[in-house]
Formats: C-alpha cells, sequence, structure tokens
C-alpha cells in the first residue's frame, strides 16, 4: 500500500498544473518530498506557478525537458488528462516509476470514508445529488473529484464521522492502485474518451478499479439496466446493491410500476410510477412518486435511483430523503434551463460530451427541439443520434470540428433544416452566430438546446466556458 511519508527525501514529479497537480505538489512538499512540477504549457498560462515557487517548488513550464523523470524518480503524479504516451508518462512506464493520479493519493489521506460514483454519464448530477441527500440526513458529506475540488485537498479536510463523495472519471481511475471507497457506484457504460483508452476494453477496465479493492464489508451500486454493469457485477466482491428502471427489483432501488423499456421515447402508457427501496428480505420503503423529482427526465430518474441507494448504503433514514429529492433543481451545465426569450426556452446542456448524453437529453424535453450540436472529433460517426434527429429535431444548427458529420446523420434522418455555422472569429462569436441561427428557426414554444455530443476542446479550454458563453449568448439575442 501507498505510504506518503515513504516519499520523504525522495524526488516526486507532478505532471500538470491546474488544481489537483497544485494540490499534489504542495502535499508532497509538505511532508518533505523534492517535488518538480511541470508543465507543457507556456509560463504565461500557468499561473499557479508563482504560487509553488514561493513555497520553494521547482517549476518548469513551456514542455517538457529532457530528464525530468530519471533513475531518481520514486514517484509520478499526474494530471488525469495527459496521455499515457506523454514523453514523461512513457519515460516512467520505461524506469519501472509509480505513475499514480492524485485521487491515488487522496485514498491515502482521508480518514473519512469514501463514496466514489463514475460512468460515462450522469457523474456530476448523480454526486450532486448523493451530497444533497447525504447533507438532508445529517452524515456530513464532502463533495470533490472530478466535480471541480481537487480530491487529494478535500481529503485532507473531510471528517472521520462523515463522508468524503467523490465523482471519478475513468482517467482518474486508470491510475489507482490501492483506492478504495467504501460504497462504489457504477452508473453506466457507453463508448466514449476512446481517444485516451485506446479500446473498449481498457476503458471499461479503468471505471472497474473502483471495485477492485473493496471487500466484502463495502457496498457496490450498479445499474442492472446496462448489460455491461451487470455482467462486471459478477466480479465484485462487495455486498451488491442494484437500481433499476425496468425491473422490479427484490433488493435494490427501482421504479414501481417499472418502465416497459430501457429505450427512453418509446410510447408509454400514463401511470403513477413511484421509488421503492427493498432489502431483499420482505421490506419495502416507498420513497416518492417518480413525478415529484426535482429535476425532469428518465435519465434523471436513473440518478436518482443511484443516489438513493447510495444514501441508503451510507446509513441514511429513508424517510428523509423524499425532500431533498424534491428540491434539488440539477448542476450548471446539465440541462440546464437558461430562460425563455421570445417566447422560446433555452437550456444549457454543455455536459452532454458524447452521443448518448445528447440523446437522453432531447427525450427529456417536449419537441420541437432545435439542438445546437458539434465539437471536439474523437473519431465517432454520431450515426447513434439518427433516431432522435428523425423523430424529435425541428431543426440542427451544428458547429465545431465534427459539423460535417453531424450534417451527413441529418441528411440520413431527413431533417429538412440543417445550419452549418462555419468558424467566425473567435470560439464565443462562432457559438454566438449558432445561437442566432437556432433563434431564427425556433418559434414560440420551441426548445433550443445546447447538447454538444461532443468535447468543448476544438474552440472551448472546457465545457463549462461553452456553457457560459451560449447562456450569455442566449440572454443577449
Amino acid at each position: 500500500m501507498m505510504q506518503l511519508t515513504a516519499y520523504r527525501g525522495r524526488r516526486v514529479v507532478v505532471l500538470g498544473l491546474a488544481r489537483s497537480g497544485v494540490a499534489a505538489a504542495k502535499l508532497f512538499h509538505g511532508i518533505g518530498a523534492d517535488v518538480a512540477v511541470n508543465d507543457r504549457k507556456p509560463r504565461e498560462e500557468c499561473p499557479e506557478a508563482s504560487e509553488l515557487e514561493a513555497l520553494g517548488i521547482s517549476v518548469q513550464c513551456g514542455g517538457h525537458p529532457e530528464g525530468l523523470v530519471n533513475e531518481e524518480t520514486a514517484l509520478l503524479v499526474k494530471n488525469p488528462g495527459i496521455p499515457y504516451s506523454a514523453p514523461p508518462v512513457a519515460a516512467a512506464l520505461r524506469l519501472g516509476v509509480e505513475i499514480v493520479t492524485e485521487v491515488e493519493v487522496a485514498g491515502q489521506l482521508s480518514q473519512a470514508p469514501i463514496i466514489g460514483i463514475t460512468g460515462s454519464n450522469g457523474k456530476t448530477t448523480t454526486t450532486t445529488w448523493t451530497g444533497v441527500l447525504l447533507e438532508a440526513a445529517g452524515l456530513k458529506p464532502l463533495v470533490a473529484g472530478n466535480i471541480g475540488r481537487p480530491l487529494s485537498e478535500a481529503a485532507q479536510e473531510a471528517a472521520a464521522d462523515g463522508w468524503l463523495v467523490a465523482e471519478l472519471s475513468s482517467f482518474q481511475l486508470k491510475g489507482t492502485r490501492d483506492f478504495h471507497p467504501r460504497i462504489a457506484c457504477l452508473l453506466n457504460l457507453a463508448e466514449t474518451h476512446l481517444d485516451y483508452h485506446g479500446t473498449m476494453e481498457d476503458y471499461v477496465a479503468s471505471k472497474a478499479k473502483l471495485f477492485e479493492n473493496q471487500t466484502e464489508e463495502d457496498t457496490a451500486v450498479y445499474n442492472a439496466d446496462d448489460a455491461v454493469c451487470r455482467d462486471l457485477s459478477q466480479r465484485f466482491r462487495a455486498r451488491k446493491l442494484p437500481f433499476s428502471l425496468v425491473s422490479r427489483l427484490d433488493a435494490g432501488v427501482c421504479v414501481e410500476p417499472p418502465y416497459p423499456s430501457v429505450k427512453p421515447g418509446d410510447d408509454e402508457p400514463e401511470e403513477e410510477r413511484r421509488i421503492v427501496y427493498r432489502d431483499g428480505h420482505g421490506g419495502e420503503v416507498a420513497i416518492l412518486p417518480v413525478d415529484e423529482l426535482g429535476i425532469p427526465g428518465r435519465h434523471n430518474t436513473a440518478n436518482a435511483l443511484a443516489a438513493i441507494a447510495v444514501a441508503l448504503a451510507a446509513g441514511a433514514d429513508p424517510e428523509r430523503l423524499a425532500e431533498p429529492l424534491q428540491v434539488f433543481r440539477g448542476v450548471e451545465h446539465r440541462l440546464e434551463y437558461v430562460g425563455r426569450f421570445g417566447g422560446v426556452n433555452y437550456y444549457n446542456d454543455s455536459k452532454a460530451t458524447n452521443p448518448m448524453a445528447t440523446t437522453m437529453s432531447v427525450l427529456s424535453l417536449p419537441s420541437p427541439v432545435v439542438l445546437i450540436a458539434g465539437g471536439l472529433d474523437r473519431g465517432s460517426d454520431y450515426m447513434e443520434l439518427l433516431p432522435i434527429f428523425r423523430t424529435r429535431l425541428k431543426a440542427l444548427i451544428a458547429f465545431g470540428e465534427t459539423r460535417e458529420k453531424l450534417r451527413k446523420v441529418a441528411e440520413s434522418a431527413g431533417l429538412p433544416a440543417v445550419k452549418i455555422v462555419e468558424p467566425v472569429g473567435d470560439a464565443e462569436a462562432t457559438l454566438r452566430r449558432a445561437v442566432e441561427e437556432a433563434a431564427s428557426l425556433a418559434q414560440p414554444g420551441d426548445t433550443v438546446l445546447l447538447s454538444p455530443a461532443c468535447a468543448s476542446w476544438d474552440m472551448f479550454p472546457s465545457y463549462e466556458v461553452r456553457g457560459r458563453m451560449f447562456k450569455h449568448s442566449a440572454h443577449t439575442l
């Protein structure tokens, strides 16, 4: 097991600045390690460098210097997004240097038990909602990780009688070895991030690392409706607590009566559904009716089921969960209501960075929808969007690297209204043009939805920046 004090007086390289890199550098410097920090961005784009240098930590920006990772290096802590093909990482692999992300470090620091939440879609909503439920239950949660706050920083503050609730990406989990959450939650698995992982097998294996070190004393929450999640669950050693939209579970959290199929958008009988928990021994607790959840959409019902299962595993009283489930209104950039302008409703779903997320969001909103989509090209043909293009869209506004690919999907779907937005000046100007094109096609009662189905990095530094620019453009039409 990784012992942080074992690195006192030894060389530790932190690769990548940003918040997680700064937190890791300060931590290892604080225990007396010889810390070297490196970021390939130019110095003027690394405002964190001065803060670290003021502490006496060596920082090099503007590229990866030769010999950064050498025979004297005991540990490489890398930013999760840096690929394993990057020269310093490749050098560490060649020299047998231990490579971790700061999640592994946080696991050694936290006195609080850890809840780890991962999946292809819904992580931020479920993690935030879990924190809200635990807070309402008096269980002292501290929420961090991929959601924004570095996990290693939060781990130093988490109370032993509370919970450290962590949103975790596949990038973060790939760099773990001994990380051991008391409760681990797997929401779903879809083909994404293959430009980083190379294969779906490596992506799934990285997600599965969340459960590797769990024992029979721990709890594994998983989506019983997802075939890959079900297959992985056969390997879990922890107590299993599934959730399902479409199956009646004798032990787990489910919808009663179940939805008729996994495919959203099918014609469904109008029935009043409720969320129930069954303990596997004949006990049943009704949590609340589905239509009382604070955010709409079947995918958000699935997120609610997962958050409820995690909260119950953490010891929450089921009688105290209904109110926080009702008042929660979601998170920024995830099907976020922006406002009504000219009789048209605008929604910001910038965090939808793959086709599955976009599909779920479109199906959660009333038609007709004018969709703004496009972004970084990771090699997909986006044909999985064909069903919603055929049945749910009024128009498509496509921009970014994938604009022509999305046009082809729209043509295959027979969608008559398609606008391609070529780059106009900077990214903000291009996105504003896309919003203006959407507004020109939308009529009162319609919905304009930014749900890109792509990562933001072709034009924007993050999905947050993209979402905020969209909101500003909508408000200033």
